[in-house]
């Protein structure tokens, strides 16, 4: 994997949106993400799928809907505070 792609499943959990990649892995292979790359909207199927930097993201989490554009891959599963660099709000 390259520094500007990331496993999908791998990227939620960095970012702290999901406790555990298992429950990353669940909420894309339910299709509840869907990926913008290039104006082009897809919805994810499966974990392993990669997101670059420049992506947008939409899911449904706890019952709100969160768009946001991928800033940075991220090393490891840092602190909340490291998390959010990875990323910024569009809307949710």
């Amino acid at each position: 994997m390259s520094e500007d792609a990331c496993r999908i499943d791998i990227w939620l959990w960095r970012a702290r949106f999901v406790k555990t990649r298992g429950l990353a892995a669940g909420l894309v292979e339910r299709g509840a993400v869907r990926l913008t790359r290039h104006g082009r909207e897809t919805r994810l199927d499966k974990p392993s799928r990669c997101v670059h930097v420049g992506d947008a993201l939409t899911f449904v989490l706890n019952a709100q809907v969160t768009t946001l554009r991928v800033e940075a891959m991220g090393e490891r599963r840092g602190p909340a505070e490291e998390a959010r660099a990875l990323y910024s709000l569009i809307s949710g």
